[in-house]
């Protein structure tokens, strides 16, 4: 196979896999008419039509899904080989890119990186927040972080915090007006400050658990958000309640600035995990991230 050759199905991997033409030239370091051009050669050289265009959107053809799933786990094998390769260096290095939520990333991410990376200059780290339950796989990270019970049972799964629980919190000045609620149902009666879940699109039901007995509620009010410091700061600013881990509130509960509620209906359940494919060739520095991520009591 020619040179040419290999850099054309590279180009061709990197449209098809992010669905643009722009995304892919950014990550490729190219221009877009440059890569155009390539795409077109390709096709005109094979006889078949790749990928289909519009005004809006980049997909394979029949064709183009073909040749995506037979030659990407290949490029993919070859990638991981090379990474692997690190072992023979004095001190690992390579790129690791890992999917989170925000708390995630703030809570546990972020010390043992602080920590970590200072020794280790050739280690690159990549942390993507986002609140999906993001395919890993298809979106070519190496890692994602959830909560045990979301961790899909085909993936290897390391415990990398605490188990957690959840918080319903108000300011001082919102109970001035408001009764506390004093089991779940009573929530519908509040103003709550809701979270968007971007995989589905749908506003996340606050979930409670006492003596055996789960209960959903969905909830109604003035704001939703997709993050959880702003939900954190309209609570602080008396807007409503939020549903928070109870991690990040235990300073503005502490001074006073913020009011439990419903604490006996919030149960512990199992922490933060990193996951990632049992496929995954492991090289020396994401054995290391892994390792100094890894949850010890």
């Amino acid at each position: 196979m020619t040179r040419q050759s290999i850099n054309d199905l590279i180009a061709f991997l990197a449209v098809a896999r992010e669905r643009s033409f722009t995304k892919a030239a950014a990550k490729l370091g190219v221009s877009q008419s440059a890569l155009s051009h390539t795409i077109r050669g390709l096709e005109a050289r094979l006889g078949l039509r790749l990928l289909t265009r519009t005004t809006r959107s980049v997909s394979p053809t029949e064709a183009g899904e073909r040749l995506l799933g037979s030659i990407g786990p290949r490029f993919d094998e070859i990638e991981s080989e090379l990474a692997a390769l690190s072992e023979f260096r004095e001190k690992p290095a390579g790129t690791i890119r890992i999917t989170a939520g925000e708390h995630a990333a703030d809570a546990i991410l972020w010390p043992a990186l602080e920590k970590l990376l200072p020794d280790y200059p050739d280690i690159n780290v990549e942390i993507i927040v986002d609140y999906g339950l993001t395919d890993i796989v298809a979106e070519r990270y190496d890692a994602g972080v959830r909560l045990g019970e979301q961790v899909a049972k085909d993936m290897i799964a390391v415990r990398i915090g605490p188990d957690m629980r959840m918080a319903v919190v108000g300011a001082p000045a919102y109970f001035d007006r408001r009764s506390k609620p004093q089991t779940p149902s009573d929530l519908t009666d509040h103003n709550c400050i809701n979270l968007r879940l971007p995989t589905y699109g749908g506003v996340y039901a606050w979930e409670f658990e006492k003596d055996g007995r789960e209960v959903k509620v969905r909830v109604e009010g003035q704001l939703v958000f997709n993050n959880a410091q702003l939900r954190l700061n309209a609570a602080l600013s008396g807007l409503g309640l939020a549903y928070v881990p109870e991690a990040l509130v235990r300073q503005p509960l502490s001074n006073g600035r913020l009011v439990r509620v419903l604490e006996d209906w919030c149960a512990p359940f199992p922490g933060y995990h990193l996951y990632y494919t049992s496929r995954r060739q492991t090289s020396p520095a994401f054995a290391l991230l892994v390792n100094a991520l890894r949850y010890r009591e």
